[in-house]
């Protein structure tokens, strides 16, 4: 990176920007909390609020403005008021609208102003007006103490955006950032950069072919967004800092079905290699016809530890989003959610993390209540499938009266809310939710042990049943013959195997005929975000050997502590199930030990298990690179390793900052050698 670049990174990294942040006063005046005023009136108010109370500031050789100096105000309702919606209403997290993908690219192109002029006199359109309004009057400030201060580039820019269309890929870069920002202060959170390289790179082909930029200059801009991303994300609500949903897609077939990877996914990649921060977190789309040299420049930010690009299959994802009723163009033109779910941008308000299907956990009760009861393992099955489809039932049930905070600004960007003057928090085109399927590979490996131990060996029901139920202790021998003895999923063995390929097919089976209260559809995944830490606490000893108190797999892997064959193995197993069928997401997570790059051909072998792995039909895959001794030397001295990333869940954090019971999972996830 060039000096300049350097400095602004070395600025924010130390936190010098934070002392321009402000103290919100004790009982400040909350005047969006008016009893009389309707939801989506007290959003906007809420937001002018925020706005009007902010302070320009500047990096010193800022190129990209925009820096938070408020924290977040209090939320549109007070706790006596939020409790009665509670009371009546299902709320998803913290209630606000999130995961969405807004249409970035008509905004950028058309301005503020021109949305602006289309707004009636109708009390909605009187709320997004009074947003626009505010966005405009923050940016209007901007640009006048940046003209004060000299920054005569940064003032002429925003004096042009994002109240005008821009023109170049400066003023889309520095447009993008203050809509972004103002979403953040709206309340909504974890709504992606969407498909980046696609809305940015008219603006970069045109400045160099009219010789407006040289390609050295956008990468600066380029880095100096990036930047931009990382100013102000320990403001941004996540379940960890890091969880910010930061994240862009690169590359992937266009709408029209031609190849999207261009100039500006090459150097999305390398910017994120020179800058090696957390954000913005990389999606690379891909297929089995994406050449080699494409996996290589993915897998060099792997080598650097930075637990990103995830990768998506193409291949996989498109006609599975197509079989869910996606229009084609919709479907080839899907984005990511904050970690790995599939969302439609511009068209859905989707949640696709709106629960859990616990199957290590299902099959743990099952297997305890009725295995003594069980003639055979399809009997066993059956129970199972039962349970499986009984929850998947209830969750969708338990949040038919689902409340959604509107958002006037964000619906700004999401087709027919200006039109209709109907907040994008009621829905849209596609209204589906999503499901994650938590501890496949443990259930798997639970059906597994008890076939070869019970129905096919010599082991009594109630032995099991009391093995589990005093943890193993004094049953030895029992216990190191299901740990270590019995089939595990990852080591391509179709008798562990045949049952996550079962399992996946039955929870699909279970949501398929599923409608959420807005019509929607409820799609399957195997993604696990943080119930991997949830559903674990709830277990006791299970059937496939593992001790109480084991954590379970993050998202889509193997079981923790089992003795593995190798990566290659591992895909095998792991590209057996119907994927297609639970196209919500979860990637298939491998760790790597650092050592694996310790020979200049580790990257083209990493990316040759990628493609491998997406050829063989995979749906999502993402690599971390851990040092063990690294990560528990970190635990104890914390500020020798500030800068060490991991990859969490569906993100990537700085591990210093995790809880420890984050820190603790990664440090013992497998470490794979090449």
């Amino acid at each position: 990176m060039n000096e300049r670049i350097r400095r602004q990174k070395e600025y924010m990294w130390e936190k010098q920007h934070h002392a321009a942040r402000i103290t919100l006063p004790e009982n400040m005046e909350l005047p969006y909390r008016e009893p009389s005023l309707p939801d989506y009136a007290r959003t906007a108010l809420r937001l002018k609020t925020a706005l009007d109370m902010e302070t320009p500031f500047f990096f010193p050789d800022e190129l990209i403005a925009f820096t938070r100096t408020v924290p977040n105000l209090p939320m549109i309702y007070t706790d006596a008021e939020w409790e009665a919606i509670r009371s009546e209403h299902y709320i998803h997290e913290l209630g606000n609208v999130s995961n969405l993908s807004p249409d970035y690219e008509s905004v950028i192109r058309d301005g503020l102003l021109s949305f602006r002029s289309r707004l009636t006199d109708s009390p909605y359109h009187r709320a997004m007006r009074m947003a626009i309004d505010a966005v405009l009057d923050l940016t209007a400030r901007y640009a006048s103490e940046a003209r004060a201060k000299g920054l005569t580039e940064i003032a002429e820019t925003l004096c042009r955006v994002p109240a005008y269309g821009a023109r170049t890929f400066r003023e889309a870069l520095q447009s993008l950032r203050v809509l972004h920002f103002a979403m953040w202060c709206e309340g909504e959170y974890h709504n992606t950069l969407g498909r980046f390289d696609q809305y940015m790179m008219p603006y970069l082909r045109a400045d160099l072919e009219n010789g407006r930029e040289t390609q050295e200059h956008a990468f600066m801009l380029l880095e100096a967004f990036f930047l931009s991303t990382n100013r102000d994300s320990d403001l941004y609500p996540g379940m960890q800092q890091g969880d910010n949903g930061q994240s862009i897609v690169l590359g992937g077939v266009t709408p029209e079905g031609t190849d999207g990877y261009n100039l500006l996914s090459d150097l999305c990649l390398e910017a994120c290699g020179e800058l090696r921060l957390i954000d913005p977190k990389i999606n690379l789309r891909v297929s089995a016809d994406t050449p080699l040299r494409i996996f290589e420049k993915g897998t060099e930010l792997t080598k650097l530890g930075l637990g990103f690009p995830q990768y998506e299959n193409d291949d996989v994802a498109i006609p599975a989003l197509e079989a869910l009723g996606y229009a084609l163009k919709d479907a080839r033109n899907y984005a990511m959610a904050a970690c790995w779910e599939f969302i439609i941008p511009k068209r859905a308000m989707e949640i696709p993390n709106i629960g859990a299907v616990p199957l290590a956990n299902l099959t743990d009760q099952v297997i305890r209540q009725d295995l003594p009861d069980c003639r055979d393992m399809e009997e066993l099955k059956e129970r199972l499938r039962n349970a499986i489809f009984r929850c998947a039932q209830t969750c969708v049930a338990e949040r038919a009266s689902l409340y959604v905070i509107p958002s006037p600004f964000l619906s700004l960007f999401f087709e027919g809310c200006l039109e209709q003057g109907r907040d994008i928090s009621l829905g849209s085109r596609y209204n589906n939710w999503g499901l994650h399927g938590t501890g496949l590979a443990p259930a798997a490996d639970m059906l597994a042990a008890v076939e070869e131990t019970v129905f096919r060996g010599d082991v009594a029901p109630e032995t099991l049943l009391q093995a589990l139920d005093c943890d193993f202790v004094g049953f030895d021998t029992l216990h190191d013959r299901l740990k270590n003895h019995c089939p595990k999923m990852g080591n391509d063995d179709d008798r562990a195997d045949k049952y996550a390929v079962w399992l996946l097919d039955t929870l699909s089976d279970a949501v398929q005929e599923l409608r959420n209260a807005r019509g929607g559809r409820v799609r399957a995944g195997t993604g696990s975000a943080m119930y991997y830490i949830f559903h674990a606490n709830a277990l006791g000893a299970t059937a496939d050997g593992r001790e109480a108190g084991v954590p379970l797999p993050a998202n889509y892997a193997p079981s923790l502590n089992i003795r593995l064959n190798g990566p290659v193995s591992l895909i095998k197993s792991f590209t057996k199930p119907h994927l297609g069928r639970a196209i919500n997401g979860g990637p298939l997570t491998i760790e790597f030990s650092s050592s694996v790059f310790s020979q200049s051909e580790s990257v083209t072998k990493v990316a040759q298990l990628v493609q491998l792995f997406i050829r063989r039909g995979g749906h999502q895959m993402q690599l971390n690179t851990v040092n063990r001794a690294q990560m528990l030397d970190a635990q104890q001295h914390p500020e020798n390793h500030r800068s060490l990333i991991v990859r969490v869940w569906g993100w990537s954090g700085y591990f210093v900052e995790l809880d420890k019971c984050y820190q603790d999972h990664i440090i013992r996830r497998a470490e794979l050698q090449v």
